[in-house]
This record gives C-alpha cells, sequence and structure tokens, in this order.
C-alpha cells in the first residue's frame, strides 16, 4: 500500500487515481480554530495537498457563545458580537492563507455554525475529497460530550485526517 511522507499517514489509492504514490485528489479541507495546534494543522494539509495534486480550502466556524456567558456581562447584542467573532476569525484565516503557496489556495471561508456540523456541511458543499481537521487535549466535558474532531470523524461522509498536537520535549 502506497504511503504519503506526512509522518503515519497511510492513504489507499483509488483506481487510477495513482499520483507519485499518493492517492490523487481534487479538494482538501482544513478546519481550523484558534488554537495553537492551527498552524500544524495547516501544515499538514498543506503537505498533504502538495504530494497528491489537491487544492487546500481554508475553514473556520464560529459559534454562538453560550448564554450563560451572555448573560454574565457582555453587553453587545449577540449580532454584534457574533459579527466581531467572524471579524477575528476571517483575519486569523487572512493570516493562515499567507502560509499556503498560491498555486495550491482555492479559498478561505469563515462562517457562523456548530463547528463538526459546518466541517461536514462545509466539505459536502465543496465536494472535498479529505478533511484535515486538529485535536485537543480532552477536558472532562469532551468525554461527555465529545470533541469537535470525534463528531467530524463519526459524521463526515469522506476520510478525516486528524492532526494531534505535538508533546512537549
Amino acid at each position: 500500500m502506497p504511503q504519503c511522507g506526512i509522518g503515519k499517514v497511510e492513504l489507499r489509492t483509488r483506481p487510477a487515481c495513482d499520483v507519485n504514490g499518493c492517492v490523487a485528489m481534487k479538494r482538501i479541507l482544513v478546519a481550523v480554530d484558534a488554537s495553537p495546534n492551527a498552524i500544524a494543522v495547516l501544515d499538514a494539509g498543506v503537505d498533504l495537498a502538495r504530494q497528491s495534486g489537491a487544492k487546500v480550502l481554508l475553514l473556520r466556524a464560529v459559534a454562538m457563545p453560550p448564554e450563560p456567558l451572555l448573560a454574565s456581562g457582555f453587553v453587545a447584542p449577540p449580532g454584534e458580537l457574533v459579527d466581531s467573532f467572524i471579524v477575528t476569525a476571517k483575519h486569523d484565516l487572512a493570516e493562515l492563507a499567507e502560509r499556503v503557496p498560491a498555486d495550491l489556495l482555492e479559498g478561505a471561508t469563515a462562517q457562523v455554525g456548530v463547528a463538526w456540523e459546518a466541517i461536514c456541511s462545509h466539505a459536502r458543499d465543496h465536494d472535498v475529497d479529505m478533511i484535515v481537521i486538529g485535536s485537543h487535549d480532552y477536558r472532562l466535558i469532551d468525554r461527555i460530550i465529545g470533541t469537535t474532531a470525534a463528531k467530524v470523524v463519526n459524521h463526515a461522509d469522506r476520510p478525516v485526517l486528524v492532526v494531534r498536537p505535538k508533546e512537549a520535549a
């Protein structure tokens, strides 16, 4: 079975789609957040795109804060609050997009929504061949309701590559 050279990633080839030992793909969705792991997730997606002949679509999903947080002292109306989150997300995406070679970048989108749903929906709507997403350390609440990465893996109708943060040396 051919292996692509990004860590332990192993791709199964489809008939007549093999390019230099890796699966030929058209689009890879790289879903990022505001975590420090976002750069590693992006780099993994770009490496995979280079090796498979794909374009990169960047996505950042922004969720509405929970009601208790809103009730705890935010003075801005919810709509303005979400707008400010989107502005920040677009700014962050623009910075990340600069790390992607121009010939590989197909687009970057920031949208409001539940992260795992937005990622799965964006992947379907844009007919991507693979989703690249990061994982985080588990907290108690993650063990109860599940992480975004776990929900994407469980609900996506296409392959998902989960990039774990590098452990501190």
